[in-house]
This record gives C-alpha cells, sequence and structure tokens, in this order.
C-alpha cells in the first residue's frame, strides 16, 4: 500500500510532497516544512479529530515555512504584506483580539513504521505554550511544553502510522507572564506578541537506541599556534528497548575542505530503557586553530558519534566545531575583559534585534553579518533573541563572535529587587523550571561553535542565586568551556559566577563626541570611555530618503524637521523616554542650525550621527590601553526589529547612512584619532600581528581652504596597542569659526591605512555631568557649527571605472571623486541606485560621507548588484547622478 501511494503521488505530481516519506533511515532527522494554520475559533476544540489525517482544512491559511509566529505565518499566507504593515502607524490598525485565542497548526506526512524503528518528535521552543497531538493523541500538554526556548523530545513511535497529522496548539503571549521573545521600548509590540511556531519541529528515526546531541569540547595550551588538542565527542546515549543492548560507537574528526579525518570506535552495553554518557576523545597534533575573522582564519572540523546495535545503525549525532580558547576575567577595575587565543580581545560590536515578527532569512542575517566584518566589528550580542543554529554556523565560518544572553525587562527579570517592571510576575517553581530547561536547550545549541564569547544569564538584572546555580550547572552539564556573565550591568551578582565586569549606564540618547573622550573621575563618567560597556551609543541612525519613503508618509517626513518635539510612532513606544527626537533635534538645531527642508534635515542629521558614532567607537578604541582600559563597547543598537529612525548602523532595509559610516571609520584596524577633549591624536593598532614604522599626516584648514597647520610624523606601531602620539593643543588653540582637520595614517609600503577627516568648532560641547540620568547627559552650551551653511560651492568632478569583469553581479566598481576647487568639499555622500532610482541594497563601499581637501583625488570602492548610477551630493557642492558606463 505505501509503494501504491507514493506510484500515485509520482502521477499526480501536487500529491508528490504529502506521500514523501519524511523520514526513512536510522539516524534521519527532518524539519515539518510546511502548516496550515488556523485560530481555534474558527476549527473548534475537537483536537483529537483534527490530528487525525484527511481532516478538511482547505479553508486555513496555508504556509509554506516551516516555523513562524502567528503573524509571521499571515504574512507569508499573504494576509498581510510587509510594505503595508510597516507603513506609517498601519500596525496600530491590526486586531490584536483574534491573537487572544490558541491558534492551531496542523501538518500531515508520512512515515514507514517498521519493527525496532522509532520516531521521536523533537521541538525547540514554542511561545508561549503548546499543546501536541499526534494521529488522535496528545502527546504533550502546554504545562510541559512551553516557553519559547524550552526542547523536548517526545517518543511518537507507539502513534506513528504511515499516514500522520501533528496538531500543535499555541497558547496566547504575555511578556509580563511568559518565557517569551519582547522588544520592550525598541518598537511596537507585534499584534501576536510572538505567538506561535517560531522555530522547527522536527520528526526524528532511530534504532533502539537514540543519540542526544552531540557535545564537543577542546582543550589547547598557550601558545596556542605550538599547541595540540585533545577533542571529546560526546552524547547521551538512551536504550529505548525493554532489554540489554550491545553498541558500537565510531566517533569521527574531520578538517572540513580536506581529507583529513581521524576515525576510532568502541563498545559498551546499556542496560533497558536506561541511559549511558558516552565520551571518545583523541589528540590532533598541530591543528588548525580557529580565529576572529580580523585575525586570521576560520577552520572548521567536523565531529560525528554514530551507534550501531547488530551492525545495524541506529542513530548519528553531528555538529561542526573550531577549535580556539576564550577567557575572561574581571580586572582590577572591576571591568571584564577577554581574551581570544591567549591574546586580549577588545570587544567592538553592536546590539542584534531580530525581525518583529521573529522570522529568520539566511540571506538577510548573511547580509547583516557582513555588514558587521565591513564596519570593523567583531562581536555581536544577542540579548535575549537567540534566534536559529543557522545564526551560529554563518558566524562560525565569518568569523564574527557571539555574545548571547537572556532579555531585560519582562518575565525573564521578574526578581523581587527588580523594582524597574511595571508589571512583575515573580517566579515559582514551575517558572525556575522553564527557565532551567531553556537554558539547557540553548547551551546544547550553542556549545560548540567557536564564534561564541560568553553568555549573560542576566541582561539589566542579575538573577537571584536559585536561578544562578540552575543555569550554571546547566550550561556545565551542556559542556560549556566559556565564560559566564552575572549580566549586562552592575547593579548586583550572584554568588556563583561573580562580578558581571559590565557597565549599562548609558547613553542611549545623543551625547556629543567628547562625551567618551571625558573619563574622570569614572565614577561621575557614566558610559564614557572606559571598562566594558554592555550596551550604549548615541541613539542615532537616521535613515536616508531611499528608505524612509518606504515606511513613511509625506506628513510623517514633514514631522521630522516641522515638529523637532513630537512624538513618533517609528522610534519608540509611546511610554518610553524615547518616543520623540526632542534631545537629538535640540541638539541639531542648536549645533548645526534649523533646518530649512527636509533634504537639509536629513544631511544635517547624517553628519550629527556620523560624529556621534566615529567618536564612540573610537574612544573606545584609543582608550584600550588606558590607565583605566577601555575594555569593549556593544553600540545601542546595530538593527531595528521594523522601520525605525534611531538606534541602528543600518537602517531596516540595510542601507548604510551617516551612523554606518561614523562607526566603520572608528572601528578600523589601523586608524588615527582625533580625542575631542584634550586635542590629542592616538595610534590605534587592533591587530595581533602587525608592527613597525608608520607615517602621520596632519592637516587642518579653514571654511577657505587656507592652512591653518601641516605636519608629518613618523610613529611606530604596535600588535593590539593604543597610544597617544600627538598633542595638537597650540596648533588648533585659535579656531575663529570651523576648521577641517585631516588625519592620514600610511603604512610602511607607503600604503593609505587610513584617512579620516574632523570638522571642529572654537569650543566643544559642554556636559552637565551632574544631572546626568539612565539615557543621557545633558548639554549646557553647544559647539557652534552654524557657518559651515556658508560654505562657499565646491566644484567636484566623479568618475566611474569598472573593475577587469565589468558591471556583473556583485562587481566591484571604482569611484573617482577630485575636488577642483580652493576650498574644502564637506560631506559627500554617494548613494549606488538601479535604473528606476531605486537604492542598490545591499551595498558595501569603501568609504562614504567623505570630505576632501581642495584639489584633492580620492577613490573608493562599491560593491553591489544591478547597479545603474551613482548619486552624489553633500553640504556644498550640486547634486548629480553619475551613470555606470
Amino acid at each position: 500500500m505505501r509503494l501504491r501511494a507514493r506510484l500515485l503521488g509520482l502521477c499526480l505530481g501536487v500529491e508528490t510532497v504529502v506521500t514523501a516519506l519524511l523520514v526513512s533511515a536510522p539516524g534521519d532527522t527532518a524539519v515539518i516544512p510546511s502548516w496550515d494554520v488556523e485560530s481555534i475559533e474558527k476549527t473548534g476544540n475537537r483536537l483529537d479529530n483534527l490530528s487525525l489525517p484527511g481532516a478538511d482544512t482547505s479553508s486555513w491559511h496555508h504556509v509554506n515555512n516551516s516555523r513562524c509566529t502567528l503573524m509571521g505565518c499571515l504574512l507569508e499566507a499573504e494576509v498581510y504584506r510587509d510594505d503595508d504593515l510597516f507603513y506609517s502607524e498601519t500596525l496600530k490598525t491590526v486586531n490584536t483580539t483574534r491573537f487572544n485565542v490558541p491558534w492551531v497548526y496542523r501538518k500531515e506526512f508520512v512515515l514507514s513504521p517498521e519493527p525496532d524503528q522509532y520516531y521521536h518528535l523533537l521541538t525547540h521552543g514554542i511561545t508561549s505554550s503548546g499543546d501536541l497531538y499526534v494521529n488522535g493523541q496528545q502527546i504533550v500538554t502546554s504545562e510541559f511544553q512551553r516557553g519559547a526556548y524550552v526542547g523536548n523530545t517526545y517518543d511518537i513511535t507507539k502513534v506513528a502510522r504511515s499516514n500522520n497529522t501533528l496538531v500543535v496548539v499555541v497558547n496566547p503571549t504575555d511578556y509580563n507572564y511568559n518565557f517569551a521573545l519582547g522588544f520592550v521600548d525598541w518598537n511596537p509590540y507585534p499584534p501576536d506578541n510572538g505567538t506561535g511556531l517560531w522555530r522547527n519541529i522536527e520528526v526524528k528515526q532511530t534504532g533502539p537506541v537514540m543519540l542526544g546531541p552531540l557535545r564537543v569540547t577542546t582543550d589547547v595550551t598557550l601558545p596556542i599556534e605550538n599547541s595540540s588538542a585533545v577533542v571529546a565527542l560526546k552524547s547521551t546515549a538512551q536504550n529505548l528497548a525493554d532489554h540489554e543492548v550491545t553498541i558500537k560507537v565510531v566517533g569521527n574528526i574531520s578538517l572540513d575542505g580536506t581529507n583529513q579525518s581521524y576515525v576510532w570506535s568502541e563498545s559498551t552495553r546499556i542496560p533497558a530503557s536506561n541511559t549511558a554518557e558516552l565520551l571518545m576523545s583523541t589528540t590532533l597534533e598541530k591543528p588548525k586553530i580557529w580565529w576572529p575573522k580580523q585575525w586570521g582564519d576560520q577552520p572548521l572540523y567536523k565531529g560525528e558519534l554514530s551507534v550501531s546495535v547488530d551492525n545495524a545503525l541506529s542513530d548519528t549525532a553531528k555538529r561542526t566545531f573550531g577549535i580556539r580558547q576564550v577567557t575572561s576575567e574581571v580586572n582590577s577595575h572591576n571591568d571584564t575583559i577577554f581574551s581570544v587565543n591567549g591574546h586580549p580581545f577588545q570587544v567592538i560590536g553592536g546590539g542584534y534585534s531580530a525581525d518583529m515578527f521573529l522570522r529568520w532569512d539566511n540571506a538577510k542575517f548573511s547580509n547583516q553579518a557582513k555588514l558587521m566584518l565591513d564596519l570593523g566589528h567583531n562581536t555581536v550580542r544577542l540579548e535575549g533573541k537567540n534566534e536559529h543554529p543557522e545564526l551560529y554556523d554563518i558566524a562560525d565560518r565569518i568569523g564574527l563572535m557571539v555574545l548571547a544572553g537572556w532579555e531585560c525587562c519582562d518575565k525573564w527579570e521578574a526578581w523581587t529587587y527588580n523594582e524597574d517592571l511595571p508589571v512583575k510576575s515573580e517566579w515559582g517553581d514551575s517558572d525556575y523550571e522553564t527557565a532551567n530547561r531553556s537554558m539547557y536547550h540553548e547551551a546544547l545549541m550553542q556549545q560548540g561553535h567557536p564564534s561564541m564569547l560568553a553568555y549573560l544569564i542576566g541582561s539589566d538584572y542579575w538573577p537571584d542565586d536559585k536561578a544562578a546555580e540552575m543555569y550554571y550547572y546547566s550550561l556545565k552539564a551542556a559542556d560549556w568551556q566559556l565564560p559566564i556573565i552575572a549580566s549586562a550591568s552592575k547593579r548586583g551578582f550572584p554568588q556563583i559566577v561573580g562580578p558581571s565586569g559590565m557597565k549599562m549606564d548609558g547613553p542611549y540618547d545623543w551625547v556629543p563626541p567628547n562625551y567618551w573622550y571625558d573619563v574622570e573621575p569614572s565614577q561621575d563618567r557614566l558610559g564614557a570611555a572606559f571598562g566594558f560597556g554592555s550596551e550604549l551609543g548615541a541613539g542615532v541612525g537616521t535613515p536616508e530618503i531611499g528608505s524612509l519613503k518606504k515606511f513613511l508618509s509625506k506628513s510623517d517626513m514633514d514631522d521630522l524637521w516641522k515638529e523637532p518635539k513630537k512624538g513618533l510612532y517609528h522610534m519608540s513606544t509611546h511610554v518610553s523616554s524615547f518616543y520623540d527626537r526632542k534631545i537629538y533635534n535640540d541638539a541639531l538645531w542648536q549645533r548645526y542650525g534649523a533646518p530649512s527642508s527636509l533634504e537639509d534635515y536629513l544631511l544635517k542629521a547624517q553628519v550629527m550621527d556620523y560624529e556621534a558614532t566615529r567618536a564612540q567607537f573610537e574612544g573606545f578604541s584609543a582608550l584600550w590601553n588606558a590607565g583605566r582600559p577601555a575594555t569593549g563597547l556593544i553600540y545601542w543598537m546595530l538593527n531595528n526589529a521594523w522601520p525605525s529612525l534611531h538606534w541602528n548602523l543600518f537602517d531596516y532595509y540595510l542601507h548604510p547612512a551617516g551612523s554606518y559610516f561614523g562607526a566603520k571609520v572608528g572601528a578600523r584596524k589601523e586608524h588615527v584619532a582625533y580625542n575631542y577633549y584634550n586635542k590629542t591624536v592616538y595610534l590605534i593598532n587592533h591587530s595581533i600581528d602587525q608592527n613597525g614604522t608608520r607615517t602621520l599626516a596632519v592637516d587642518a584648514i579653514d571654511m577657505n581652504g587656507n592652512t591653518v597647520y601641516n605636519a608629518n610624523k613618523t610613529v611606530q606601531t604596535e600588535a593590539n596597542i593604543s597610544k597617544e602620539i600627538l598633542n595638537l593643543s597650540a596648533a588648533l588653540e585659535s579656531i575663529e569659526n570651523v576648521v577641517f582637520l585631516r588625519l592620514v595614517l600610511f603604512g610602511d609600503k607607503e600604503n593609505t591605512l587610513s584617512r579620516n577627516v574632523y570638522w571642529l568648532a572654537n569650543t566643544i560641547d559642554t556636559l552637565d555631568w551632574d544631572n546626568s540620568n539612565w539615557y543621557y547627559t545633558p548639554v549646557v552650551k553647544y559647539a557652534n557649527f552654524t557657518s559651515l551653511d556658508n560654505l562657499h560651492t565646491a566644484n567636484i568632478s566623479t568618475t566611474i571605472t569598472d573593475a577587469p569583469n565589468g558591471k556583473d553581479s556583485g562587481a566591484t566598481v571604482t569611484v573617482v571623486l577630485e575636488n577642483q576647487s580652493s576650498i574644502p568639499a564637506f560631506f559627500i555622500r554617494l548613494n549606488l541606485v538601479d535604473k528606476q532610482g531605486e537604492d542598490i541594497l545591499p551595498v558595501l563601499w569603501s568609504d562614504n560621507y567623505v570630505t576632501l581637501w581642495p584639489h584633492e583625488k580620492l577613490e573608493l570602492q562599491v560593491e553591489g548588484s544591478g547597479a545603474a548610477a551613482v548619486q552624489v551630493s553633500g553640504k556644498n557642492i550640486a547634486k548629480t547622478e553619475v551613470p555606470l558606463q
């Protein structure tokens, strides 16, 4: 009959997917590939009947996706559209009451049950909870399957048939009472609060012995370049039979992309219905070492354990892993400092956000990760948005470290001592159990990935001692070999892990560039560049017009510059301190002058964003080796869950603007930076192997192009060291208006390593540190850049040259800018567009938003698919569009 069904499927075509075996051999694991979804108000409560094959779901929503929240499913089914939902305030119009009841996910699939074959259902988290039914039988209730990160394995062998039906009933989510994935004040809450099957459900087939997830440990010594590596493959083997079995265990380690492999085996016995811990280890001589991208290569190994019973394969467990060492310590200043492979590792990164509807897109995250590396980042922080295994796979391959952890401001931190929660549902016994199982599941998912840096078991607040001990021992049970950090702040800590060594003192809204360098006295200087800033930034990230038109109406865009104190839906929630742009706009109006149009506002905003992010990343980089070192920063935030007007380094559509290119300059591997606070220049070296002679060229000119200062200096750079090399106090003492300062660093082969231009007023912004709060420090007197409005027009020529392989998809194009005037050309921005004038995305520029000296020529490279032209604009140049031909 099974053969008949398969042949019929081949004849009918459309039935092929339905009748193909989901899994067919021991060791196979397959994802439930798609779903029919409907509200229980329409399906009724006879779930035992719904979970039998043949139920009529023709009127349901058909979703060709293996994982989606309710809103994600409805978007996939084209009930809603992104561009409609995200436009202006349309999201407010969604009827949220439809999500106040359970919804049903249903899928039919085919198996081929045989004697001594076993079938298992694997979950990896359901929000907020789920009741599971297979073939008319309830497998588990929502009392046990609850929590966004709780993964379980259910034996469905006894109910498995040739034709099977899985039904999952998901229950509504409340961030105050359920362990879910919330967004706090990042954006409006999704209408469904993230309810649904946001992660995959899988079916696994085994013989009489089943393996749990493969755990890999690696032990090396320092210096790591000369070390061997002891690699252990571990798994829990479960005997599903009612009699003792003898198993043959085979371990296999291979180096990805080579023929190198290590295979060994042994045998053991497991009593009936019992488990055994398997451990097989070997020593690798001269192993390939995994490094963060900026420091080296990312070789990956594949590990596999397989078990056989009576010479028949019963199950396999696999994963990729890398060999590296990560440690951390809390220094004498109570600040955390990490080391990777024995080298002190200054964390430079941003805080990641998942999509508002928790939709995972491999291609999008791959592009986001490329942008992170292009920014000079070495780390991404996940605050409670642990996503999926694919994220860690991508990070492993490209060399991006991951700082994962739990989220703040909801059920996850409902401690007796947390007075910041509007609703506090303190934990009971079942909550501790859910949190503990969540920790174990996430630890198993993450532990073998070489990209993992640490796990934060708290965010704004530390977990109480009971929770911390559970977290700690669950991590250890999963063979976690990495640092375990109490929280992202210094409010307190549990005894079992000790102080976090991370500060969370803001800012989150606009502060001037000199903020980061004003570090003394440190007890009053909050987020300035010392210690480890776990989340901090100037609150910037204004999208350019091409992105704004996708999600704002004309009235919304007019509000940006005509109503500078108005609350804006695309900023934050209406009860948030960040619902408007008042602090930011006060600074823009005072420092750069009242905007005369939307175009003028956006240009001035990009100038503000650029100088804000550059100063932050430069400040931390420059003070890496200070008396109190700046050991790390996580910019708040890297990206947005939906189209937003702030808190990003690239916008929702992946378009990089002022905040991006300021940050990119500030995080260059070898760089020279200007300290706004004391007018010194720092030589920065983020590498671990670059040493030697460098040449610094310093030039300052006024707005008419007249020379104010000019000097060259030979300096010695040292790997992983930042140091002060020049004081410009005397040179810049007599600034009357605005001057431009250019710092260029040349390598030992006269190649340009860094080019950096500042615009400086005759005073810096005056900060009122005594009246700081948790999200910003007030400015009582602003620096005055309004004379930039009076710059004379500069004449710029733009020339395009193609890469040798032409304008093929992804080809690199060279753009040559030349200032043909005797005055500076300020803040030239370039935008790659297609034939319709739409932004090319994603796009990678070598540099952008640049300022040219009189008669200076500058070459830039850009990479993007489908480009037709480059748009060129700036503060004091004519707008133009140059075709690629």
